[in-house]
Parts: structure tokens; C-alpha cells; sequence
């Protein structure tokens, strides 16, 4: 889901050939926050694997992100419990998946960029069209660094509402992303 901006990092405006940025997982955080009526929860999600392919000179992307959805994390046992068991229900739905199929935005050679990507958010067995805003920092190593934010409608999006009698909970996750990758042109 956010990783892609990455593979955008890798192109120079001057040259059309195809790019591959494979993601860290070890140096890439996916946090979230969800707004309720006693407080706001932190959580975080590990990336398992991400891989991007994209062509500089037509914006066409394909590949894949994927996000273990076992591993989120709100360090509350009992809310973790019913986050995987009765929200997300990981077990049956094990990955949340961005695909790109398409990137808007130039791309330097050094430097910063914004970069749009639109592509496929799976989540819960259902796939929603999205657009996630990258700014992309091209470093000097081959690697590249991106940060988006955007929100999940996850009970618009046919997720169960963990509301209770009492608790509230707001019907949009917020997400943050930090990634890095490494470039690879072909």
C-alpha cells in the first residue's frame, strides 16, 4: 500500500526503461490511529513483502505490497484480540495488498518529489481503487525513502464496527507510512 512511491524514486525523467524497487521490511513502519469516544489508539502493521516495477516513460506500475494483517499491534491484548478475531479477521483475510497500476508525478534523478500512484487496496477479500501521495527522497545510496498518509473507511468498506454501548470508535483508520527500498534498473 505505500511502498510504491518508492519504485517511483528510481526514474530519471531523461530515461524510459523499466525500474524495480524492492522494499525492507526491517526499515520500513505502517502506523495507525483510530479516534474513540476514551481515547486515541496507536497501533502498527509490518510489511512482509513488497516488489515494484515501473515504466518511467508510459507511468504503467505493477507489483505488489503486502502487509501482514496478523501483526497489528495496539499493545492491548484484549483490543488486538478482537481487532484480528472479529474486525479484520486476519486468519481468514492473512494480507492487506496494494497493487499500482499507475503512476502521475516527475520523478528526479536526486532530490524530493511527490508522486501520485493509483492502484488496488485489498482489504478484508474486497478490493477498493486508491490513490496514495507519496514524497519520495531519492538517496544517495541507490535507496529511496517514502512517506504517505491517507484513511481507511474500513466500515464503509464493509468491515465490522468495533463500537460498543458505551465506546465509540470512529469509522476511519488513519495510516502513516515511512519506507525505504532499494533501486534496481533494468
Amino acid at each position: 500500500m505505500l511502498l510504491v512511491a518508492l519504485s517511483l524514486a528510481l526514474c530519471s525523467a531523461a530515461r524510459a526503461q523499466e525500474t524495480t524497487v524492492v522494499f525492507d521490511p526491517g526499515r520500513t513502519t505502517i502506523q495507525f490511529t483510530v479516534d474513540s469516544t476514551l481515547h486515541l489508539v496507536h497501533g502498527t502493521f509490518r510489511l512482509k513483502s513488497g516488489e515494484i516495477h515501473f515504466d518511467s516513460s508510459t507511468g504503467e506500475a505493477r507489483g505488489e505490497i503486502r502487509v501482514d494483517a496478523g501483526s497489528g499491534d495496539t499493545e492491548n491484548s484484549g483490543r488486538d484480540k478482537k481487532m484480528h478475531n472479529e474486525i479484520l479477521e486476519s486468519p481468514k483475510y492473512p494480507d492487506v495488498v496494494f497493487s499500482p497500476t499507475y503512476v502521475k508525478g516527475p520523478m528526479p534523478a536526486q532530490g524530493t518529489s511527490q508522486v501520485d500512484v493509483e492502484g488496488i487496496f485489498r482489504l478484508h477479500g474486497q478490493d477498493h481503487a486508491m490513490t496514495l501521495t507519496f514524497a519520495v527522497e531519492r538517496l544517495g545510496n541507490g535507496d529511496v525513502q517514502a512517506t504517505t498518509h491517507f484513511a481507511v473507511p474500513y466500515i464503509k468498506w464493509g468491515l465490522k464496527n468495533p463500537s460498543a454501548f458505551v465506546l465509540r470508535v470512529n469509522d476511519t483508520v488513519n495510516v502513516e507510512i515511512h519506507a525505504t527500498g532499494h533501486v534496481q534498473i533494468q
